[in-house]
């Protein structure tokens, strides 16, 4: 049974209430750990809030970096998704310049009103913390600069390559600094 649904009668039923489906997802990924990120409870008496931490993805400009971030269940989770903000420095064209992180399967359910993305790509139930974060680390490693939330770093991945290398290599080594 999938970590967060608990059987009643025949029915699968979501059990995300305050101490529901927050804290199973983080008994499974202490008892399964997935390479590359860390996740858990900020604070026991609020499972609403994750402290997050993302190894720099390998072979990538992110490579070497310990990136911090919080990630915040709304109380109608699972039917919207969490936010996730980095707490530390990144520039990336799919990170806002206070932290946010803009990828697809953290907005809302639904049709895209702007119609870039499409609904399938968007936030759904069965998503977890494990494929959240597996997706910001493909965004870490693929960043998409045709739909910017930092449009000072997608123009300088896209017209000044040199220039965006150059700052996230700081960025990486302030991470490593941090530690």
């Amino acid at each position: 049974m999938k970590p967060g649904r608990r059987r009643k009668g025949n029915e699968d039923v979501l059990t995300c209430k305050r101490d529901g489906c927050a804290t199973r997802y983080d008994a499974e990924l202490n008892k399964n750990p997935v390479d590359g990120f860390s996740a858990g409870l900020v604070d026991d008496s609020n499972v609403f809030e994750w402290q997050v931490s993302i190894i720099g993805p390998p072979d990538t400009m992110y490579e070497g970096g310990f990136f911090n971030a919080l990630m915040t269940f709304p109380d109608d989770y699972p039917n919207s998704p969490p936010t996730v903000r980095f707490t530390s420095e990144m520039w990336h064209p799919n990170i806002y310049p206070d932290g946010r992180v803009c990828i697809s399967i953290l907005h809302n359910a639904g049709d895209d009103p702007n119609g870039y993305e499409m609904a399938s790509e968007r936030w759904s139930p069965v998503h977890t913390v494990e494929t959240i974060l597996l997706s910001i680390i493909s965004m870490l490693s693929s960043p998409n600069d045709e739909s910017p939330a930092n449009l000072d770093a997608a123009i300088d991945f896209r017209d000044k390559p040199e220039e965006f290398k150059k700052k996230v290599r700081r960025t990486v080594r302030k991470s490593q600094e941090m530690m």
